[in-house]
């Protein structure tokens, strides 16, 4: 039986992930985070074989914490499960030490395969991300939607969250969102290092 701690913000996701695994017949679920701080706690008390970890949290993103849990505990088998299909993200995932990335939406035997070869120690990827990797020929390339390319420009002209979310018609948690999503997908550490990034690439 495998051990498997979930860190995810989303109750309902965390629920009825723990739900099926615990009926899988494979593995259990033996801790539940909904952020970085709760998951660090638990696993000083309880190192897990597996642990199933999202990208976006309250408190920082899953991909840095990969390298940051690694280092303290090197036996740890990371998945990352989430809901971003994106290259640049799932590269620097798997360069920070995860074994895994999965979609959300992938199918439940999918993510049971994944989880049964990653606590082997092999490194695995749910379909659509393995058909990503090996077909992306530019690996500086980076792909952002319109939406994204129209916040961008509106950060490098200095609007604060409020004036976008003004401006594009939506609440400012939408455009915080956006931004999150900005930061991970040009690898930025900074708002003035996003930004740099934004034109040296042209996407400004």
């Amino acid at each position: 039986m495998i051990d498997i701690q979930i860190v995810d913000d989303h109750k309902l996701v965390v629920e009825s992930l723990s739900r099926m695994i615990d009926e899988s017949g494979i593995a259990r679920v033996t801790g539940k985070y909904y952020d970085l701080k709760s998951c660090r706690e638990g696993l000083v008390k309880d190192a897990s074989d597996v642990l199933l970890l999202d990208i976006e949290l309250p408190d920082g993103n899953g991909v840095d914490f990969c390298a940051t849990l690694l280092r303290d505990y090197p036996g740890l088998k990371i998945i990352i499960l989430t809901s971003y299909k994106e290259f640049n993200i799932a590269k620097h995932a798997l360069h920070n030490g995860a074994l895994g990335y999965v979609l959300k939406n992938a199918d439940p035997e999918e993510i049971f395969t994944g989880i049964k070869t990653v606590s082997r120690g092999e490194q695995f990827l749910c379909e659509d991300i393995d058909l990503l990797l090996k077909n992306k020929k530019d690996t500086k390339a980076i792909w952002l939607t319109n939406r994204e390319k129209e916040i961008l420009k509106y950060i490098a002209e200095g609007c604060t969250t409020k004036e976008i979310a003004d401006v594009i018609f939506r609440d400012m948690e939408t455009v915080k969102q956006y931004r999150k999503k900005l930061f991970l997908k040009l690898d930025a550490k900074n708002m003035a290092d996003l930004i740099r990034k934004g034109y040296e690439m042209k996407l400004i």
